[in-house]
């Protein structure tokens, strides 16, 4: 069997950059049975409501949601348990650190395979207030009309 290459994106969180000012990433594997794999490969996954929690010095991710594989016998998984996130040590102790002492959360990203395995993107994140969300909404719309503008006069037209 030819083993896969790349990486393939299975689910994204579009929000969560809205929600949350990103301060650090980190790329995790997922510990997970047959009939989730099997479900990921079809596409099935989200992570709108998903967050990760530390737990006995352990990465635990919490209300990821992956359905039930259809194919499935009674041997199929339960659609949002707890799954353990895998990381190193050393990472896993910085994490642990940064979510104790100033109130940071970890936040999934991104969920995608690579290289055949399941890897999620886990945002070391702070919350952003209503305020910050409309400074960046009106910077982002801001900036598009600076490069509609210019592209608008490298064309000749205003």
């Amino acid at each position: 069997m030819v083993k896969e290459r790349g990486q393939k994106v299975i689910a994204s969180n579009r929000k969560a950059r809205h929600d949350y000012t990103i301060l650090d990433t980190f790329e995790a594997g997922v510990q997970l049975v047959g009939t989730e794999v099997k479900s990921l490969r079809m596409g099935r996954a989200s992570l709108v409501d998903a967050f990760a929690q530390v737990d006995n010095n352990e990465i635990w991710l919490h209300a990821l949601h992956i359905p039930e594989y259809v194919a499935g016998t009674w041997t199929n998984h339960e659609v949002r348990r707890k799954r353990k996130l895998l990381l190193h040590r050393a990472e896993i102790e910085r994490l642990i650190g940064k979510t104790k002492e100033s109130g940071l959360s970890l936040i999934p990203l991104s969920m995608y395979f690579k290289d055949g395995y399941v890897k999620i993107e886990l945002a070391l994140a702070r919350g952003k207030k209503s305020y910050d969300k409309r400074q960046d909404l009106a910077k982002r719309d801001a900036d598009r009309e600076i490069q509609k503008a210019h592209g608008r006069a490298l064309k000749g037209r205003y």
